[in-house]
């Protein structure tokens, strides 16, 4: 199942103001867009990601949960707390539907500004939603590790075991553990939903993780790291590049998180939205990603990321119904 559908238009797409001193399109139109290669794989790099994946599946989450101040007619919405890897504890959401069965489970991700309060935007009425803030973010803060994004991106960049993107993929991975723990029930039935930040943290994680059994990443970061440090940009990739430049060493580190590498690896059916213009993640890399997919996969073009356009509701609303069919 290969399939392609479009919210944008180019003629839309090339009208778009902004005020940024590059093209965020970076003169890539869809066909050049869909001929992007992901980089070489560092040696390794299955060994590395599997031992990690190993550790993570020994922790015991010990998921708790407590009555919270949000409620939506429909939803019973808890806060929650459990610990992932080097026992770090990580705070969110449980969303639950509050009549009939649950018959899905999703974990779902969130972006690099962090979250404060869950999306009840979602496409299975049926599922229970496991919203976790990943570590350092969020209500899973903790020092002397920054939450701003700008300096979040950089923890531990120059050392390859500790940086700070592995272990927010390990949040992931023991978080479908307290999913589990939760709903017994649901193993084989899970999904995984992530944006931004958290499409890329998907996209290094899912190669690994089999009870996941399809996901969805919407303009997906973390792809394609050569580049990524070379394309004008804003926000954490920004970051990343002022940091680079001032310590090349960190290309090495940067190497095995990846997300295109990792994508290669990836075998559950899964469905992409990748932008054509987008000043944060650059779109050369979001569709690195999807073009490095070796199964079934689905692409939804969007106009733009990071950016808001007249049509930005619409195509949320297009989105929203193609997640409904491909995940109902």
């Amino acid at each position: 199942m290969f399939g392609l559908r479009t919210a944008a238009s180019p003629p839309g797409m090339s009208e778009l103001q902004h005020i940024f001193d590059f093209d965020p399109s970076y003169g890539y139109d869809l066909g050049r867009l869909l001929a992007v290669e992901p980089p070489p794989e560092p040696p390794g790099f299955t060994a590395f990601w599997s031992a990690r994946y190993e550790k993570a599946l020994a922790v015991d989450p010990s998921p708790r949960l407590h009555p919270s101040g949000y409620a939506r007619p429909g939803l019973r919405v808890s806060d929650l707390e459990y610990r992932s890897t080097d026992g770090f504890p990580i705070r969110g959401w449980l969303l639950e539907p509050k009549q009939g069965p649950v018959t899905r489970g999703f974990v779902v991700g969130h972006g690099y500004g962090g979250i404060e309060q869950p999306d009840f935007e979602l496409p299975c009425k049926d599922a229970a939603y496991l919203v976790p803030c990943f570590r350092g973010l969020s209500r899973s803060t903790r020092p002397p590790i920054s939450d701003n994004p700008l300096w979040h991106v950089l923890h531990d960049i120059h050392l390859r075991d500790s940086y700070i993107l592995g272990g927010c993929v390990e949040d992931l991975w023991t978080g479908v553990s307290a999913l589990l723990q939760l709903h017994a029930d649901l193993r084989g039935r899970i999904g995984y939903m992530g944006i931004s930040f958290s499409g890329g943290i998907g996209a290094l994680a899912l190669p690994w993780e089999e009870r996941i059994a399809r996901g969805h990443l919407n303009v997906p970061t973390f792809g394609h790291h050569p580049l990524r440090l070379r394309l004008p940009t804003t926000g954490s990739g920004a970051s990343v590049q002022a940091f680079a430049r001032r310590h090349v060493q960190v290309a090495e580190t940067l190497a095995y998180y990846d997300a295109a590498v990792a994508a290669r690896h990836v075998r559950q059916p899964m469905h992409l939205a990748a932008a054509l213009f987008d000043p944060v993640v650059a779109p050369p890399g979001q569709f690195a990603v999807y073009n490095a997919l070796p199964g079934p996969k689905e692409l939804f073009v969007l106009t733009a990321g990071h950016f808001e356009h007249p049509g930005s509701a619409t195509e949320d609303r297009m989105l929203l119904s193609e997640l409904r069919r491909f995940f109902g």
